[in-house]
């Protein structure tokens, strides 16, 4: 394949990557926007495989390659539950980074990475600065990748607590941190062979690593998907730093694809959680430590919980001639979504208006719950942001919370000190009857204690939310 056909089937890669950007904006385009970026990446590694870049006896080790990362690509496709997807991104994240650190080693003790790839002139000055650059940033970006997502992996898998690790001063260690790698990122310029170059790149790379740590440590459960969004933002630019390594315009520009789609999506999830993106990234929101609801003088809770049934929740629901659904993690982990739309069609048969109120960070990434209510085949136009169903509250009849826990806490509005303080969230408390389906009292993944489960209007469903569902459509079907 020549030079000229190579770049016009990376122009056709980069034109559907656009087009699959653009499909995801919609849930009803979202599987064309799919199909457009899986026929991109397609024409995409074709092209680089069959380009004058690769030789006849490199190609085997490609294929070899393409097919154990395919091969695995298709087990993992198959077998991860949906409940498993987030800490399976965080996972790919680690790759990308990773893959950037190995290419930026490489592409450093190269000796062939001193000439001009068409040319085969050796470097000028200018040209070896700007590449040695390219090694030092990319080398950066890629190992701040990777421990961050090996962290976050921890994290939404359980394998690590969601409570934050404050370190003492640790904005000023970031702040060592970043003076550290600019130091020794002149040293490393300033270095007259590969050897010399080679410590203060490995010096800087451990301090990238231990960045990437603390910087998901220090960061709480409640903001979890904000750190999944930016690391994937991250991952772009990763790819994007390889790219220019490698001299590759299409990694170069789908890289930045990613790196910026990635940064807007982080922004607007902060903003819709009332964050400041920088401060979240220096850590320290979304930490433990709330307080428990407690009744003035006497250290116990106000009120008391109210259990109910699902024979009484079926009553309730029954009589209701407006509903709204609030999902959250647990109807992930119980693998409820598909009695819930079950229930959804026979309400709505019944005349019940039945819509969904989604929180921007239910779940452990972003649109996590819409994916799920998609899968279930939902109704689209009944599946609401907080923003455009929050007034409705106090005019619905019932609220359904199924596993949700910290997006409907209304410490958020109503205690300061809380560790989620200011953090907008569904109004549920404001519906004429809430209740809350959960397996215990057991607090949310933010470590904080929820006031709401103490309400007079709020009914306590405990049990499998799978099993307590079933209960409650067989009994909705006997009335």
């Amino acid at each position: 394949m020549s030079a000229n056909l190579v770049t016009v089937c990376y122009i056709a890669a980069i034109i559907l990557f656009i087009l699959s950007l653009g499909g995801l904006s919609n849930p009803e385009s979202s599987r064309r926007g799919n199909l457009y970026g899986m026929i991109g990446m397609a024409i995409a590694v074709l092209a680089t495989v069959f380009g004058p870049r690769v030789t006849t006896g490199g190609i085997a080790w490609i294929v070899g390659a393409l097919l154990v990362g395919g091969g695995i690509g298709i087990y993992l496709a198959r077998t991860v539950q949906m409940t498993q997807m987030p800490e399976l991104v965080a996972f790919m994240h680690s790759l990308v980074g990773l893959a950037a650190m190995v290419v930026g080693f490489a592409s450093y003790i190269d000796p062939g990475s001193m000439f001009d790839l068409v040319s085969s002139a050796p470097l000028s000055a200018a040209e070896k600065t700007i590449h040695h650059v390219e090694v030092y940033i990319g080398i950066l970006i890629g190992a701040v990748t990777l421990s961050g997502s090996v962290i976050a992996f921890g994290k939404l898998s359980g394998k690590i607590g969601g409570k934050p690790l404050l370190l003492p001063g640790r904005h000023w260690l970031n702040l060592a941190g970043l003076i550290a790698v600019i130091w020794f990122g002149r040293e490393f310029m300033a270095a007259q062979t590969i050897p010399q170059g080679m410590t203060p790149l490995i010096i800087m790379t451990v301090i990238a690593l231990l960045f990437g740590i603390h910087m998901v440590m220090a960061i709480g459960g409640a903001d979890m998907p904000v750190v999944v969004s930016m690391l994937n933002s991250y991952s772009g630019w990763a790819a994007a730093a390889t790219g220019f390594m490698l001299s590759n315009d299409l990694l170069i520009v789908t890289g930045a694809l990613v790196g910026s789609s990635g940064a807007i999506l982080s922004y607007i999830m902060c903003q819709a959680m009332n964050r400041n993106f920088i401060s979240v990234i220096a850590g320290g929101f979304g930490s433990a430590g709330g307080t428990v609801v407690k009744a003035a003088g006497d250290g116990e809770p106000v009120g008391e919980v109210i259990p109910v049934s699902a024979v009484e929740t079926a009553e309730l629901l029954r009589d209701a001639r407006s509903v709204i659904i609030v999902p959250g993690y647990g109807m992930a982990v119980a693998q409820a979504q598909h009695t819930v739309n079950d229930i959804t069609r026979h309400l709505r048969d019944k005349g019940v208006n039945v819509r969904f109120g989604i929180h921007p960070v239910a779940g452990r990434m972003p649109g996590h719950m819409n994916v799920l209510l998609a899968e279930a085949k939902v109704p689209y136009d009944i599946v609401l942001e907080m923003d455009e169903i929050n007034a409705d509250f106090p005019a619905t009849d019932v609220v359904m919370v199924i596993g949700a826990n910290d997006i409907v806490n209304p410490s958020a509005q109503d205690d300061p000190g809380s560790p989620i303080a200011g953090m907008p969230v569904l109004e549920v408390w404001k519906g004429k009857t809430s209740i809350v389906m959960k397996r215990s009292m057991a607090s949310g993944y933010a470590g904080v204690d929820n006031p709401l489960f103490y309400k007079e209007n709020n009914r306590m469903l405990f049990g499998d939310a799978k099993k307590m569902l079933d209960e409650v459509l067989a009994a909705l079907k006997v009335g």
